[in-house]
């Protein structure tokens, strides 16, 4: 059994778009409700997080982002900032707390206090580009953890595997040139933002460092562990990696409200146990994992706890 940590905050909640908005506090109000209701948040290791230093945001981030973003943040009420996205007086706090939660966690790997962790934090991250905000997302969270793993602690090679429905534009974009980092995405395709065709595999001495899977809309539980044994198992064995990140989205679930695929919380479970295998594999479990999507109260609830039990099993 290993020793599964969580990352929370109340400030997370502050974080509020709107009251129609899908990216609400009630998705953490959900899976924290359910986790503690279950029993499964007592059996889990707490970690707490601090806000992130700003010479990490701008090791991913340009500083004319994060001090835009700064100037944006509201005193009251909301500051639209694109179509899909908005701050609230408690976003950029959450924000800075987010990503500071992720370099937490990666400490607590990194320290044994944790063999893996799971980060219920919000806002999530991987549509946010080097300079741009979008997608519910304001600063790349897994983006910046892989960076801290490799600079502050010293580990060479990062796998960041992402199973959100929806692809993760900024987290490829960030390392498209960087061999150093394996970008691993299943996503519904074509599906919101337009980006992760199969072709798109890096560029420079970066080509092949990512793996894009596009998949057609209504793919279930046995397509996608298909996926993940076939296409990441033995890419993962190749690449060698020292840690493992998880950009941890649950709405390729097929009662997610804003996508058409068909995993249930069962197959979550199964994709967990093929990626905390390959850390087990290749990085003495090291592995961190970061919530980005999922809008069905229920199903998002049912799906965290799916995936720390695995973790828990690994």
């Amino acid at each position: 059994m290993g020793r599964v940590g969580i990352v929370t905050h109340p400030a997370y909640l502050e974080h509020d778009m709107g009251p129609r908005h899908p990216e609400s506090p009630e998705r953490l109000r959900a899976i924290l409700s359910h986790l503690e209701s279950s029993g499964t948040l007592a059996r889990l290791t707490r970690i707490d997080p601090r806000p992130a230093d700003l010479r990490w945001m701008t090791r991913i981030h340009d500083p004319a982002h994060v001090q835009w973003l700064d100037a944006q943040a509201p005193r009251a009420g909301r500051v639209e900032i694109d179509a899909d996205t908005a701050l609230s007086p408690g976003s950029l706090p959450a924000a800075y707390l987010a990503v500071g939660g992720a370099l937490a966690a990666v400490d607590a790997v990194m320290e044994r206090r944790a063999d893996q962790v799971f980060c219920a934090v919000r806002p999530p991250g991987h549509h946010a580009e080097a300079g741009r905000a979008m997608g519910f997302c304001l600063f790349n969270t897994v983006a910046i953890a892989a960076k801290y793993i490799q600079e502050h602690h010293g580990l060479a090679r990062v796998l960041i595997v992402d199973w959100d429905v929806h692809h993760g534009n900024g987290t490829q974009h960030v390392f498209d040139d960087d061999p150093s980092v394996l970008f691993f995405s299943t996503h519904e395709y074509p599906h919101y933002p337009g980006t992760g065709a199969s072709q798109e595999r890096g560029r420079g001495a970066g080509v092949g460092s990512t793996i894009n899977v596009p998949l057609a809309g209504g793919q279930g539980d046995d397509d996608y562990r298909a996926v993940y044994r076939d296409v990441l198992v033995p890419a993962a064995a190749a690449f060698k990696p020292d840690f493992v990140l998880v950009s941890a989205g649950f709405d390729a679930h097929r009662d997610d409200p804003l996508a058409s695929m068909a995993l249930t919380d069962d197959g979550y479970a199964d994709l967990t146990r093929i990626v905390a295998g390959i850390a087990t594999t290749h990085c003495h479990g090291r592995l961190v994992a970061c919530l980005e999507g999922g809008y069905h109260l229920r199903a998002l609830a049912a799906s965290v706890e799916r995936h720390l039990l695995a973790l828990m099993d690994a």
